[in-house]
């Protein structure tokens, strides 16, 4: 059974030194830049503007190891994952997360999302997205409180000889998480928004905005606790969902019940604060798009009614005082006074919200979050002699996330901060050319998933980013 807590570790090649704070050195692995792409016959799309920029930056930067990990890692999405055909004269891209045949509704939006702002400059990647969002819609239509699915509609997953709940042909795992409904009208938003492309926004495309309005005020749990319940039969602990599947009580004030975090492990208290955020910004998007595209004002308010009700209610129950941080954003709260406080690396997070637009990096209380969430005083964040970061429960301690690094530069307003950052990347990657799950921060030989596709495409998001606002910046590594 493959898991994402497979743990490997991994040899590198031609040893060099990593100079640390501390004046020691690390006696690192080091790449001989040998690309580590697929041959061109064996690569799942080839996009013509992914290929200039990877090209311009090639040319453009001056550490060759970032360029030949920009070269790897901002591809592997189109070149290992994607599976794209056109069914019934509509594109449908199947997207897998690497190492795991099968397609997060989550997973899926973040590998492409870097891909958005070339599509103008090449039509069949806009048609790869297209096709996501097409994949989407059916998948949310199969069943809403399902995180990952399979392409072969009749599969029937491996867990289900583990889990209590309702899973149904085509679903490869059902662990109710809210951002699992919001990455795709992210997606579809940001498509529409660049593209100005209505075909994908169709009338299956409405209903599953009402689905998706639906689920989200059945996990209010205003009258009951809804028809989702979840249980697995496993000794891993965070997997498991206690009281008969339903989670511990949450007192019912407008905020959305998430039986599991974006990391799809189980909430401890069921208001998961960065999530609802997020479901915040989702649907006063979907009611942006219904109301130009599709005229149905009475959905499109059914949108707003309810992102005002979630709004309210963060402003309400979303903070509480830190005793060295002050008012700080809790991760997870459950409405009876008890907060919860840490951050995981996974997105939304906390420290993601800037990134996913959720708060301004300037809020005051996002900057007190942010201090708290990039110290020890946040039980996830590690340090090692290597690197330091936010990690998460799904691989357990001591073992930092990629992700979270990547994430802390692209909501970063300071430089030094932002090359920290990549000087990190850069020298715990182990040799592989990529980025990992997660890995050591005193060894990073010591990593969990060799292919990761997410991690890797927003690293090529990151250095991207950098290149086209600050080149300056990344020509100082």
């Amino acid at each position: 059974m493959v898991t994402r807590k497979h743990f490997i570790k991994s040899a590198g090649i031609l040893t060099t030194g990593l100079l640390l704070k501390n004046g020691t050195v690390f006696a690192g692995r080091f790449p001989d830049f040998e690309s580590k792409r697929p041959a061109l016959a064996d690569r799942h799309f080839s996009s013509d503007a992914v290929e200039a920029i990877i090209n311009r930056l090639q040319s453009g930067l001056k550490n060759k190891e970032l360029a030949w990990l920009f070269n790897n890692c901002f591809p592997n999405t189109l070149d290992t994952t994607v599976d794209f055909s056109v069914q019934h004269g509509r594109p449908d891209t199947y997207v897998i997360t690497g190492d795991i045949d099968a397609m997060w509704l989550r997973d899926s939006t973040a590998q492409v999302w870097p891909y958005l702002a070339l599509m103008k400059e090449d039509k069949k990647l806009q048609q790869l997205v297209a096709g996501v969002i097409n994949r989407q819609v059916k998948c949310i239509q199969l069943d809403p409180y399902a995180n990952a699915f399979y392409k072969d509609g009749s599969k029937i997953s491996e867990w289900k000889a583990t889990d209590v709940t309702d899973m149904k042909a085509g679903i490869h795992e059902r662990k109710w998480e809210i951002d699992s409904l919001c990455y795709p009208i992210r997606l579809a938003h940001q498509y529409w928004r660049l593209t100005g492309d209505t075909a994908p926004f169709d009338a299956q495309w409405k209903e599953t905005i009402r689905l998706i309005v639906k689920t989200f005020k059945e996990q209010q749990r205003k009258e009951n606790l809804g028809p989702y319940h979840f249980q697995r039969r496993t000794d891993w602990a965070t997997d498991g969902v206690p009281l008969v599947g339903y989670g511990y009580p949450a007192k019912p004030n407008g905020l959305i019940c998430s039986t599991f975090r974006p990391s799809d492990d189980a909430t401890v208290f069921s208001y998961l604060v960065p999530s609802n955020f997020f479901a915040v910004q989702s649907l006063r998007q979907a009611a942006e798009m219904l109301n130009s595209i599709q005229h149905d004002a009475a959905l499109a308010n059914q949108c707003t009614a309810l992102a005002d009700e979630v709004s309210k209610a963060l402003q309400q129950y979303a903070t509480t005082t830190h005793p060295k941080f002050g008012k700080i954003y809790a991760y997870e709260t459950n409405g009876f006074g008890s907060y919860h406080l840490m951050d995981d690396a996974n997105v939304p997070s906390l420290l993601s919200m800037p990134y996913l637009g959720t708060a301004a990096a300037t809020d005051p209380v996002y900057k007190n979050t942010r201090k708290f969430v990039l110290s020890t005083e946040n039980p996830f964040y590690f340090k090692g002699s290597i690197a330091e970061g936010v990690g998460s429960p799904h691989t357990g301690l001591n073992l930092i996330w990629p992700i979270g690094i990547i994430v802390r530069a692209l909501t970063s307003t300071d430089d030094a901060e932002i090359k920290k950052c990549l000087q990190t990347l850069i020298a715990t990657h182990n040799g592989t050319g990529f980025m990992h799950e997660s890995f050591d921060p005193g060894d990073p030989k010591n990593f969990t998933r060799k292919w990761f596709a997410w991690a890797n495409t927003i690293f090529g998001e990151l250095v991207m980013e950098t290149y086209l606002r600050k080149p300056a910046l990344l020509n100082s590594l």
